[in-house]
């Protein structure tokens, strides 16, 4: 039986800064043929993570993709499409997480079976990636809520990349969704009757997609890694009101990274010269590019670097360190007197 999906993101509506959410639509919806609901950020929402709206209004829109590349117009109504137009989806001025939720319980409410999140622009493997993304923190929303979740990220290895290798993605994710849905793990600790909370999957982009035979897809552990530095010190003032010289470093190289402008939105100069002024600007090229000799085999940094796809199953929570009780005393419960 075909589940009734949610497709969201966290690079919004088709554009420069979310080319792939509407090429799996259409593999979806026109290969697969399953029924598909579509709710994204009305804006870019990357390294946001699970947060949630809770003191903003939530606002939507109504957004109508049209052929070639699922480059619309938007509409305060809801009305029937116009020529071209393939399908009406949901924008919502609220982060991924916020997303999923509104989705699940307020806009289909008992009517979705899977909820797949991306794919993303940029990789997401790695704690260090994954503890940050907006894709997963949709998927994490998803199995919150006890629904079966699969974020999807496309990794970019060639600057750009090329257009021939967007549908050989697609299908790949078609065919590993198709598997992971008819034979979902089972895990003891899972929110849901027993079963892996959600997956992670990850595919690099990569001429050899192109290939008869296509690429390897492993399952993998999370790479366990950290990084340092993300925001560096600002001269000026004006220097945060620009996105044009964040660089491009980290998962995603095509600009995912937005400098977010002065959050009292003054002219802050007023009262002399500014020293606290920061702007995301992440050295993390080591994440992007490690030798392949420093990462776990078996993880899904190793997988990417060979090469390779990766699905990693994972839990919704931020998982407890098994001890051993015996090293604080004979009873597991036993109060620790420091």
């Amino acid at each position: 039986m075909s589940p009734r999906v949610l497709l969201v993101n966290d690079d919004g509506p088709p554009g420069p800064q979310s080319p792939y959410i509407y090429g799996l639509y259409r593999h979806l919806t026109t290969n697969l043929r399953w029924d598909v609901k579509v709710v994204v950020p009305s804006s870019q929402k990357s390294w946001i993570g699970n947060a949630f709206h809770i003191k903003e209004i939530t606002k939507g829109k109504y957004y109508y993709p049209k052929e070639p590349n699922g480059i619309g117009e938007s509409s305060s109504a809801s009305r029937p499409l116009n020529e071209g137009e393939v399908a009406e989806w949901v924008l919502l001025d609220g982060t991924p997480a916020t997303c999923t939720n509104i989705a699940l319980h307020n806009l289909y409410p008992g009517t979705i079976d899977l909820v797949i999140s991306g794919p993303n622009l940029g990789r997401n493997s790695s704690t260090a990636f994954a503890m940050s993304s907006g894709t997963i923190g949709a998927a994490m929303s998803s199995a919150l809520s006890q629904i079966r979740s699969i974020a999807i990220s496309y990794g970019t290895v060639l600057h750009p990349t090329p257009n021939e290798l967007f549908e050989p993605a697609d299908i790949l994710s078609g065919r590993v969704i198709h598997y992971l849905w008819n034979n979902w793990g089972k895990d003891v600790g899972g929110m849901r009757n027993g079963e892996i909370d959600m997956y992670n999957v990850n595919i690099p982009m990569i001429m050899e997609l192109l290939n008869p035979e296509g690429i390897d897809v492993h399952w993998t552990h999370m790479w366990r890694n950290s990084y340092g530095q993300l925001f560096k010190a600002v001269s000026t003032p004006r220097a945060t009101s620009t996105t044009r010289d964040v660089p491009n470093k980290g998962p995603n190289v095509a600009g995912q990274y937005l400098a977010q402008q002065s959050e009292h939105g003054g002219d802050i100069s007023k009262d002399g010269p500014a020293t606290l002024v920061f702007k995301f600007s992440p050295d993390i090229q080591p994440l992007i590019t490690p030798s392949v000799d420093s990462l776990p085999v078996g993880s899904d940094g190793w997988a990417i670097a060979k090469g390779h796809a990766s699905i990693t199953p994972l839990r919704a929570c931020f998982a407890h360190v098994d001890h051993d009780p015996a090293v604080i005393g004979t009873e597991s419960l036993r109060i620790l007197k420091l």
